[in-house]
């Protein structure tokens, strides 16, 4: 048996102004001042003599190899990005963006999430992907809507509490 596994399904190619101007930050900082860092550690690393029993050669050129990773990446993934500005005309509608406060139906607890795109997601923000099941469940309900999401502990039903966008 062979180790074939059918391609992952490819995420959405959508961000947001700020998020995009993460990711060209964080490709810059790779590029100009972490990785010559490295490259410079490495050079002397290698110059100490063996390198079979050199741990902070072999350590070195596993930095350089996730920086160099990282940075085909991004070169890659930041070209194909869409960059979505500003709001969309109908402000009570659920579109990329957005942030939403949700009512949880059965609990009634509210939970508050901003969509944005799968490059920027961060659980601690409460910043969610737009390829996830709550997201896609979500998107073009208006106010006062009620809808379910398969989520992983189960079908859920929520309310949506709240609609606005940030200028």
């Amino acid at each position: 048996m062979g180790r074939w596994r059918p391609p992952s399904p490819s995420s959405t190619a959508i961000i947001t102004r700020a998020g995009f101007e993460r990711l060209k930050a964080e490709l810059d900082h790779l590029w100009h001042a972490l990785r010559p860092e490295v490259v410079k550690a490495l050079a002397a690393a290698a110059a100490e003599g063996d390198r079979s029993e050199n741990a902070e050669y072999t350590y070195r050129k596993k930095q350089l190899a996730e920086i160099d990773r990282r940075v085909r990446y991004l070169g890659k993934r930041i070209p194909a990005l869409k960059v979505a500005e500003g709001a969309p005309a109908d402000r009570d509608t659920v579109f990329f963006g957005a942030w939403i406060e949700l009512e949880n139906l059965a609990s009634g607890e509210t939970q508050r999430y901003r969509i944005v795109g799968p490059d920027e997601t961060d659980a601690r923000q409460g910043w969610i992907s737009v390829d996830s099941p709550l997201a896609r469940a979500v998107l073009k309900k208006r106010v006062d809507d009620e809808f379910e999401a398969e989520l992983p502990g189960g079908r859920t039903a929520f309310l949506v509490a709240g609609v606005r966008y940030e200028e």
